[in-house]
């Protein structure tokens, strides 16, 4: 019975065996890495397992820990269907020895490991710096380098203390030819170039250098900046006259928009023409000035002395005058004989003064009856307005003292 028990578990065993001979494990193992960033990458032929999909696990053991007879593995990806797998976060020393295996998972079938050594500070590649920056202070030329950076984001001057930096800098042309380049080292993270020329552009690169496994990155893409120098004398003084030029230009602009938006404001709001004080005083109901109809004007009266209506119009004789002003006519020659005498006086007692008052008030067809009264019609300017008539006073009596 014993024996029936051990053949059946050799057979179990054998079969097992078989199946995992006839299953194609993955090949063309590659670690991928940049500073502390490790990657396991893998192939496989997916021929050999036909439309079914298979699966992968990862594991990884110290070096140290494969002398014993029970070595532990720790797994770091199970049954992935990818071709790669993330050892970052597995905890790996950057200076420890490790093999890292790789197995086919296929319905419940498994493949034979294929494993690789792995170093990190042997193998894993160094990045160049993570960034870089130019500056100029006048004729010197500033580089500020900042150190690469592991997967905790921390320098990698934690794992390589003796990392260093080449830096290569050149003159750029303004023909764009190609120009000598030039080289230094340095383990600093700033530095200054001093022997370069004034007032000339230069293109710097830099990659991070490691000598123990002679490791180096890759350069930087290239940074170009302008060096200064002492300004002349004349570009000073041009600078300073533009300024002052473009000041008086900007401040006089100001002025003259301001002074046109002033008169403009002021004549929109407050014009010069004034209305008259006649029409202020009629409280808005101000006069017509044209009218439609000319019967409602008023024909004008003119009022003047005797003696100048004769003398502008000669054709008015004596006889056509009314015979009042021919009585007031003799009494002023009277009144002027008798105010010669000396004795006599002259006071206003009531009487008849009509020779002293031009009792005048003659119209235009008056004066000239073939004048046409209708064409003397003149616009009305307000209904209130009206030609006073004259009042003769009580005249004027001579009386002797």
């Amino acid at each position: 019975m014993l024996a029936l028990v051990r053949l059946c578990l050799l057979f179990v065993c054998l079969k097992g065996s078989a199946a995992e001979a006839g299953l194609t494990p993955p090949h063309d193992l590659f670690m991928l890495t940049l500073n502390t960033n490790y990657t396991l990458t893998w192939d496989w032929d997916q021929s050999a397992a036909g439309s079914d999909s298979a699966t992968f696990t990862v594991q990884y053991a110290g070096n140290h820990q494969l002398k014993k007879r029970n070595p532990k593995w720790t797994t770091v990806c199970a049954e992935t269907s990818g071709r790669s797998c993330d050892l970052t976060r597995s905890g790996l020393n950057y200076l420890g020895l490790y093999t890292v295996r790789v197995q086919t998972n296929l319905n419940g079938s498994h493949s034979v490991w294929k494993s690789i050594q792995f170093c990190p500070d042997k193998d894993a590649a160094i990045g160049p710096p993570s960034k870089v920056r130019l500056g100029v202070s006048g004729s010197t030329l500033d580089i500020f380098i900042t150190d690469p950076q592991n997967s905790s984001n921390n320098s990698m001057k934690e794992q390589l203390h003796k990392l260093y930096y080449e830096i290569v800098y050149w003159e750029q042309p303004e023909d764009g030819k190609g120009s000598m380049t030039m080289t230094m080292t340095t383990d600093v993270t700033i530095l200054t170039l001093s022997e370069v020329e004034p007032w000339t552009r230069y293109c710097v690169q830099i990659r991070s250098r490691d000598d123990f496994y002679n490791k180096s990155s890759t350069f930087t893409p290239p940074l170009c900046i302008q060096t200064e120098g002492v300004v002349p004398w004349w570009k000073i003084f041009l600078f300073f006259l533009l300024s002052l030029v473009s000041c008086f230009l900007v401040v006089l602009l100001f002025l003259y928009g301001s002074h046109h938006c002033f008169h403009v404001c002021k004549a929109t709001f407050l014009p010069n023409e004034k209305l008259p004080s006649y029409f202020k005083e009629q409280d808005g109901d101000y006069p017509c000035l044209i009218v439609s109809e000319l019967d409602q004007c008023d024909p004008v009266m003119i009022v003047c002395p005797e003696s100048a209506l004769l003398e502008t119009n000669p054709a008015v004789d004596s006889a056509a005058l009314p015979a009042g002003l021919d009585q007031d006519r003799s009494g002023r020659h009277s009144r002027q004989n008798s105010s010669s005498s000396g004795d006599s006086g002259v006071y206003s007692a009531g009487g008849n003064s009509a020779g002293l008052q031009p009792k005048v008030a003659l119209t235009f067809t008056d004066v000239n009856p073939t004048f046409n009264s209708e064409k003397l019609n003149m616009l009305s300017m307000n209904s209130e307005i009206k030609v006073s008539p004259i009042v003769p006073d009580e005249g004027v009596e001579d009386i002797e003292v």
